[in-house]
């Protein structure tokens, strides 16, 4: 534009929300969440209006069980709508064996390998020292409780951790193996190569986190 600094804003431009009212208030909602962009929340909003009664009512409905009714498996911190979840109810499970993960999606993505039967141990997060997450933020007391009284009888011999492999997946896996290595028989084992550094389990694909799960080696 003729006469203006490069750096001048063109006077048609504005912080002003495009949309008025509930929609932009939406908008706004919608993109506060993760993986979700204003643009991404621009399309779900217009999909959303467009969408029949019906449709709101089951989304809204759905919304509202989630607030009221998920709740977290008492024995392995997974997401659940009982006391106990339905990995940790099943009797067919491995009881020998317990995967340690970070999240309850990654329980999912370790299951949709099929190469794992026994139970999980979510930890709710990774220690990050920098982020304020130290060990006392983390399920890793009801971990070594688990371990201490074991259930029916049955002595778990192999821990497997299924942290991120990332910084604070590795820092949280190192950490594990130090609260560990006394417990007799116990082999504490890491998901073997083939997960990229830096990368998330979620994002992993079955054939490559399944040779993981299937080629752990042991920590020492």
């Amino acid at each position: 534009m003729a006469g203006c600094p490069d750096s001048a804003a063109p006077a048609w431009v504005s912080d002003t929300p495009v949309y008025e009212g509930p929609i932009q208030d939406l908008i706004d909602e919608l993109a506060k969440l993760p993986g979700l962009g204003p643009k991404g929340a621009q399309r779900i909003a217009f999909h959303l209006l467009g969408s029949e009664n019906q449709e709101f009512d089951r989304l809204i409905a759905a919304l509202g069980h989630v607030r009221d009714d998920v709740t977290f498996c008492a024995e392995c911190g997974n997401v659940s709508a009982d006391k106990l979840c339905r990995i940790c109810s099943d009797a067919r499970r491995d009881t020998t064996k317990i995967c340690v993960v970070e999240e309850p999606k990654d329980v999912q993505a370790i299951e949709r390998t099929k190469e794992f039967k026994g139970r999980y141990h979510v930890l709710g997060g990774a220690l990050d020292p920098l982020g304020g997450i130290g060990p006392d933020q983390l399920r890793i007391r009801e971990l070594l409780r688990r371990l201490g009284n074991q259930a029916d009888g049955v002595d778990v011999t192999e821990v497997i951790v299924a942290t991120d492999p990332n910084t604070e997946g590795e820092a949280t896996a190192t950490y594990l193996v130090r609260m560990l290595k006394d417990f007799p028989g116990l082999s504490v084992t890491r998901l073997a190569s083939g997960l990229p550094m830096g990368g998330d389990l979620e994002f992993a694909d079955e054939l490559t986190l399944g040779r993981a799960v299937s080629g752990r080696r042991v920590l020492t």
